[in-house]
């Protein structure tokens, strides 16, 4: 009877090959043994430390160019104290009374409530030139609505707000489903609306006086209330709710994510399961409401109600958001930045024209400064690049 071998090791013929064989086995178990020896050696002398990539943050500048990045209104926040307080050097009580810096509260809350709807849009890597020609159309369906067939003033405030609402839809769905680039579309909307203004009014004037004599609840937005000398107009107020109200929904909720995931790379976040023409649908369309809701507070804002009047605010409105630090590119900025954009508008206005400068510098100076954060926004974008 043959005695038993290791599994592995069975080898025949005659006793001189096997002794051959096991000794060639054996050398080649000791060689692996010695790499074996050799890889733990290598391992243990190799370094411990993870993969590190290049910090490009540490110096002053990096951090400055962080600090910005994460925080994007602060720019606008630092420029709005910094000529604030210009002004008010240079101009003294006259700039710094209350009744001065409510004014410009008051001379900002159109452009303030169009600019938060723009800021919808571009933060979607949009934009919409025909926010300012919804929300002339919208004031003027109001009162139309009103005076030319007898509605009730409530009712023909909501139907004014059904047309800001549909004509956002158009918007939307021209950028989302049939997949037209938003500036043609919007600039194809602007003078489709703008005519369409002027025929169905006639271009006639709804005068005030006739409006706070039959429909005073259209100049609700221009009702003002004292507060220690200061004079708010219920447009100031809701223009101030509006945008704190939309910050928390961009910051707080997952629409306001899907909408900064939109404007920062709609195929990953549509990879990421995120309805992306749902959500440029849904942004239109409250721009549209939004801007609806301007031409209501334009209404009190001038008393009357004129085809003709709000034909700057999508450029003013650009104006602000741009100045407020919202990247064009979208994905990036904050809705609080837009209501600081416009209120710099506001305070170079009225410092400029009580120290009776040409009104050009006024223009010249905010050329300037849209230059100046577009720059501003590409450097902060580094980061991120």
């Amino acid at each position: 009877m043959r005695p038993l071998q290791p599994a592995g090791l069975h080898v025949g013929g005659s006793p001189k090959t096997r002794a051959k064989a096991l000794y060639s086995r054996g050398n080649i178990m000791a060689e692996g043994a010695s790499k074996g020896q050799d890889f733990e050696k290598a391992a243990a002398e190799s370094p411990s430390a993870v993969a590190e990539f290049e910090d490009h943050n540490t110096g002053l500048i990096g951090r400055v160019q962080h600090t910005l990045h994460v925080t994007p209104s602060l720019v606008p926040l630092i420029v709005l104290i910094l000529s604030v307080l210009i002004f008010g050097i240079l101009l003294g009580s006259k700039f710094f009374s209350p009744f001065a810096l409510t004014l410009i509260l008051q001379q900002v809350q159109i452009v303030g409530i169009v600019a938060a709807a723009q800021s919808l849009v571009i933060l979607t890597a949009g934009i919409d030139l025909s926010v300012g020609a919804i929300m002339v159309l919208s004031s003027v369906v109001m009162g139309q609505f009103t005076f030319r067939y007898g509605l009730p003033v409530g009712m023909s405030v909501a139907c004014g707000l059904a047309c800001g609402a549909i004509c956002g839809y158009i918007n939307g769905f021209l950028v989302a489903r049939v997949k037209l680039p938003p500036f043609i579309v919007t600039l194809g909307m602007w003078q489709i609306i703008l005519a369409t203004n002027f025929l169905y009014s006639a271009n006639e004037t709804i005068r005030s006086q006739e409006i706070e004599a039959n429909a005073p609840f259209l100049q609700f937005f221009g009702n003002k209330v004292n507060i220690g000398g200061a004079v708010f107009t219920n447009g100031v107020i809701f223009m101030v709710v509006l945008v704190l109200v939309l910050a928390y929904a961009l910051r707080h909720t997952a629409w306001g994510r899907h909408v900064y995931a939109v404007g920062d790379d709609p195929e990953a976040a549509e990879l990421s399961g995120v309805n992306v023409k749902g959500v440029l649908i849904s942004v239109y369309v409250l721009s549209g409401i939004i801007c609806a809701f301007a031409g209501w507070a334009l209404i009190g804002r001038i008393g009357s109600v004129s085809p003709t009047s709000g034909q700057l605010a999508n450029i003013e409105s650009i104006t602000a958001v741009v100045i407020g630090g919202i990247s064009l590119f979208g994905g990036r900025g904050s809705i609080l930045g837009t209501l600081f954009g416009a209120l710099i508008v506001g305070v170079f206005t009225l410092g400029l024209r009580l120290l009776g400068a040409d009104a050009q510098w006024t223009y010249l100076l905010i050329g300037l400064l849209i230059i100046a954060a577009v720059a501003v926004d590409q450097w902060i974008r580094k980061v991120s690049a």
